[in-house]
């Protein structure tokens, strides 16, 4: 897997992934940036999610549930101190669809959490305390 990332000025940055797709990273305002996209780390929570989300809705279709929808909320915490890793992530999924079995729906979300997801697992081995929930709603 490979990534470039090219500065396009300011706090500016082209992400180009090595599948083709690319993404405008920029940093806040106060720190040179102009605001024309999320910023590295919002990056960083966005692939945990997008990874653990792909693995939700895999495990959850290969048993046959009727899903419609998926959210994933997640919310974040960061050290005060330089550097500012997170400290703590949770990630809540809000599952709707029809018939949906809770068991299924928290055997998903425990696979993913515990087996599947590397985004998660990988931050959780560098000290990241890593926490899931999830709620059921009919379509």
């Amino acid at each position: 897997m490979k990534t470039t990332i090219e500065w396009a000025g300011d706090a500016s940055f082209k992400a180009t992934s090595g599948s083709g797709h690319t993404v405008q990273m920029d940093g806040p305002p106060d720190h040179g940036g102009r605001n024309l996209g999320p910023r590295p780390m919002e990056m960083l929570l966005m692939g945990l999610g997008g990874c653990s989300s792909f693995d939700v809705m895999s495990i959850l279709q290969k048993s046959r549930q009727e899903v419609t929808a998926c959210r994933a909320e997640i919310e974040a915490e960061r050290a005060d101190a330089v550097p500012a890793v997170f400290t703590r992530i949770h990630l809540h999924f809000i599952v709707t669809g029809h018939n949906l079995k809770e068991s299924q729906v928290k055997r998903a979300v425990s696979l993913s959490a515990e087996k599947y997801c590397s985004a998660s697992i990988m931050l959780e081995k560098g000290g990241v305390e890593i926490t899931h929930s999830f709620e059921i709603q009919s379509a």
